[in-house]
């Protein structure tokens, strides 16, 4: 994605923030749409609000696929037979609400989606797009899945496109929980590992997506242990706060043997253990140097990421970070810098 003459800036070598706070008035709204036409697609768009347009992207690059999170000034984009004709980058995007309502047409479906809904759109298609205002800026996450790469029949998947999609239960819940965290956890991920957590994206979306079809993706093994891998780190993720997450509670869960975990994160930069360990050390750091957080002991900071024992808590964190837990609440006020050794 280009910066162009919008603010922007790069957090942690993985992701890309953009928007429009330093371009003036109209500007802005010319610019936002230069913007998605290289980012997504080519469209046109129109809106009450051009002439104080504001709008904010934060992308994320990752291997075979991109996950992208918006929030603009209420708008409609328009995709025209002569937008494909002057470029189709031939990909199917999973659209995800997350504020005020979006109306999205193609192929003669028309679907309201609502705060929660989850949507396919296609770029080799003609579509109208409202993103609608309702006293507040519309905000949507998509996942760009080539179609090269998504091994489902293409007249079945296309039917797919604006009709509502549940994430409620099964691999859409999984998928959309796996995205969250993936945006928030992005900055603390190298390139390999970001590599092998975007592969994981596309084929959480592509079992997701099999599932509304009633259809099997044909998958090789090594991409179905990627999805399996995939769940482990949702699980994980949302059991931080348990004190006896571990690789028994974790096999058990997914119902696989404690080996065959093991063995799944062998090609992993950490083992279970290390990464259950470095996941609830992040969020405590993040806790104790949060401002709003400042009311609650460390202690209570160590419990709530699954740290029974306070001592033990003090003696990892300065391990991994060469200070110890008060030490990093201080530098909230003098600036010193908490980072891993």
């Amino acid at each position: 994605m280009e910066q162009a003459t919008a603010t922007g800036k790069t957090g942690g070598g993985a992701s890309v923030y953009l928007s429009t706070d330093s371009v003036s008035g109209p500007e802005g709204f010319g610019w936002w749409g230069d913007m998605v036409s290289r980012a997504v697609m080519p469209v046109s768009m129109a809106s009450e609000h051009a002439a104080h347009f504001k709008g904010e992207v934060t992308a994320l690059e990752l291997a075979d696929t991109a996950f992208s999170a918006f929030s603009f000034s209420p708008m409609s984009a328009r995709r025209t037979p002569n937008h494909i004709r002057t470029s189709d980058p031939e990909n199917y995007f999973l659209f995800l609400v997350h504020g005020s309502p979006i109306g999205l047409e193609q192929r003669r479906n028309n679907v309201l989606l609502r705060a929660g809904d989850v949507a396919l759109f296609d770029t080799s298609q003609p579509l109208v797009c409202d993103f609608q205002g309702h006293g507040r800026n519309p905000r949507v996450s998509i996942l760009r899945l080539p179609r090269a790469a998504v091994p489902l029949p293409s007249d079945k998947t296309d039917r797919l496109v604006a009709t509502p999609l549940t994430t409620r239960t099964g691999s859409g819940a999984l998928l959309t929980s796996y995205l969250a965290g993936l945006r928030e956890n992005a900055a603390h991920c190298g390139p390999t590992e970001l590599h092998r957590l975007g592969a994981m994206a596309l084929e959480l979306a592509i079992t997701f997506l099999a599932a509304r079809l009633d259809t099997s993706p044909t998958l090789p093994v090594e991409s179905r242990q990627r999805v399996l891998l995939a769940r482990i780190n949702a699980f994980i993720d949302h059991n931080l706060h348990e004190p006896d997450l571990g690789p028994a509670t974790i096999a058990a869960h997914h119902h696989i043997s404690i080996r065959l975990l093991h063995a799944l994160f062998e090609e992993e930069p950490e083992t279970v253990s290390a990464t259950i360990r470095r996941r609830r050390l992040e969020r405590s750091r993040a806790d104790l140097v949060d401002p709003r957080l400042r009311h609650r002991t460390i202690g209570e900071i160590a419990d709530r990421w699954g740290f029974r024992h306070p001592a033990a808590f003090s003696r990892t964190f300065r391990e991994a970070y060469g200070i110890s837990p008060t030490e990093a609440r201080s530098a909230l006020h003098d600036k010193r810098p908490c980072t891993p050794r």
